[in-house]
């Protein structure tokens, strides 16, 4: 499968898992709803970035977040086109697919659905979405990629320059 399509792939599951949750979670509106010891749904509206940070932001935010956000979906576009690799072009797809998300939801509402709330007895964790989480885990990815690849790229080195290190 080439790297397109598994960037497609990838931002069309990131994009529908985060939408589909999110509507499930506007349900949950005034609700706390326990899973687990450590983790809770909860219906949050967050006006900022990821994990709530930044959510004093009012409407006008919302817009140049979207703005922001957008832009840095063209840049990433443009990376994902010289990625070599399928392992980065999924990473920064998922990064892609997550940023749309959020992106959706900023159209939609002025703010986005998170509901994913874990936390340490009275500790909580700032909530998030599946969104956030692609974002998250596209960019461990792609720094795992960067850490594990530098020896490639060293070997890649013309022969004049290798034999100077």
């Amino acid at each position: 499968m080439s790297k397109y399509k598994i960037a497609a792939l990838m931002v069309f599951i990131a994009l529908a898992a985060d939408q589909i949750t999110k509507t499930m979670a506007l349900g949950l509106s005034g609700k706390i709803v326990t899973v687990l010891p450590f983790f809770n749904l909860v219906l949050i509206w967050n006006r900022g970035i990821s994990f709530g940070l930044f959510n004093h932001y009012d409407s006008a935010g919302a817009l140049i977040l979207t703005g922001v956000s957008l832009a840095i979906v063209a840049l990433l576009l443009v990376w994902l086109r010289q990625a070599e690799k399928k392992v980065l072009a999924l990473a920064i797809a998922a990064v892609i697919g997550g940023a749309l998300g959020n992106v959706i939801d900023r159209l939609r509402f002025g703010a986005v659905v998170d509901f994913l709330d874990f936390h340490v007895g009275d500790w909580h964790w700032p909530a998030f979405n599946i969104a956030d989480s692609c974002i998250v885990l596209g960019i461990a990815m792609i720094v795992l990629d960067g850490l594990f690849s530098e020896p490639e790229r060293k070997g890649a080195l013309p022969d004049e320059q290798q034999k100077t290190q």
